[in-house]
């Protein structure tokens, strides 16, 4: 664990104030632990940690889902952000290509920037959307547009493009297999690939429980 800096300690409390009244599963908690998660893979690594904290604190600072489907609100707020703390250019133009680059946008987006610090971040982001965290923000965020558990007669949808991606309704377990079973051959790291791992199964045993209670397999 890094020692935390006075500006990565002002970032959080910044982030703290802006997802107050977020959604459960893209709230204040879920930066923290992937700040957290990112912190943990960078052990070992050549990287710059100051980026890797920044670019993990500030990732889902104003995530398009919540405004309309706009992806400039968030590199923007956070770019005004680092600008007033003083931070490096070259540091902030990092911290917004990551923030540009983070999303898995239905999985056929095509980053336009790499760096060691992305992957990690990369990594932590989708740790979190994996295991049984990954389990229960994937339901509350079907709760929260309200759509349906599980419909048999809905299946999913594989290969969606970005917009398809975007503006899906489909039922809350399709979303297993439309991103959340397809990050753990999408990891970067591998500290990140072990963990993966691990979360991958608990969700596969997970659906396996799920189905048998839908069909009264009892």
């Amino acid at each position: 664990m890094i020692k935390e800096s006075p500006l990565i300690l002002v970032t959080k409390n910044f982030v703290q104030q802006e997802l107050a009244n977020a959604e459960g599963g893209h709230d204040w908690f879920h930066i923290e632990r992937v700040y957290k998660n990112a912190l943990v893979i960078a052990e070992g690594e050549d990287v710059n940690l100051e980026i890797v904290a920044l670019g993990a604190l500030l990732h889902d600072i104003a995530d398009a889902k919540f405004h309309q489907g706009d992806e400039t609100v968030g590199p923007k707020k956070a770019q005004q952000f680092l600008q007033q703390q003083n931070v490096e250019p070259t540091t902030i133009e990092h911290v917004i290509n990551i923030i540009e680059n983070i999303s898995f946008k239905g999985g056929n987006f095509q980053q336009q920037f790499h760096s060691k610090e992305l992957a990690i971040v990369q990594d932590a982001d989708r740790l979190d959307a994996l295991g049984a965290i990954g389990i229960a923000r994937t339901f509350n965020y079907g709760g929260f547009k309200n759509r349906k558990l599980y419909d048999p007669a809905i299946s999913p949808k594989l290969n969606m493009t970005k917009e398809e991606y975007k503006k899906g309704e489909n039922p809350t377990i399709n979303h297993f297999y439309e991103k959340l079973l397809l990050l753990k051959d999408r990891m970067n790291t591998q500290k990140g690939k072990q963990i993966a791992q691990e979360r991958h199964l608990f969700m596969e045993k997970f659906l396996e429980q799920f189905y048998a209670e839908w069909d009264a397999n009892l």
